[in-house]
């Protein structure tokens, strides 16, 4: 199954995604990491990592699906043509999809979050209140899942997910009408 969150930074993504990676025993791809690694190679600069991170996100999705595993995409994934390449992803290994939108409805909590985050990547700095807030986010279609984290408890935010997987395989969910 691939799991696929979105939303801004410091919706609290990548809280919720390393739990439920460890809950469930999956793969946690994280876009942050690899721009960031982008970077450091000297392959993009800062904001210049354009499409790269998720072209190389998708394929180690895409083999890690292959081998069985469940991959838990943890990204802004802003805009229609990322969710659709997210897809082609799933499609392409014949896995499940999850699509799970995290917001913070609170903007003073959503700020307060953003202005004190702490980076655990080497050499990353996360975006300003203003780059989070003048990025581009393109409102989401039928994700399966919009968890607001806004006073809430990451347990609670992973229930919530957790109650929206799939429990059956992906072959008997076809043959339903």
């Amino acid at each position: 199954m691939l799991i696929v969150f979105g939303g801004l930074p410091g919706t609290g993504k990548t809280t919720i995604a390393r739990v439920l990676a460890r809950r469930l025993g999956a793969f946690h791809l994280r876009i942050d990491t690899i721009e960031q690694a982008i970077c450091m190679a000297g392959g993009a600069d800062g904001e210049a990592v354009g499409p790269q991170g998720y072209v190389v996100a998708y394929a180690l999705a895409g083999d890690n699906l292959r081998l069985g595993a469940t991959v838990i995409a943890d990204c802004v994934n802003p805009v229609r043509i990322t969710r659709e390449a997210w897809r082609a992803t799933a499609l392409q290994a014949g896995v499940r999809l999850v699509e799970v939108e995290v917001v913070c409805s609170d903007p003073v909590e959503h700020r307060r979050r953003v202005e004190t985050r702490q980076s655990d990547i080497a050499g990353y700095r996360p975006p300003s209140w203003a780059a989070v807030r003048g990025r581009e986010y393109e409102p989401w279609d039928g994700a399966d899942a919009v968890i607001d984290t806004a006073g809430r408890e990451v347990d609670s935010c992973v229930a919530e997910i957790l109650a929206v997987l799939p429990s059956r395989p992906l072959h008997e969910s076809r043959r339903r009408p």
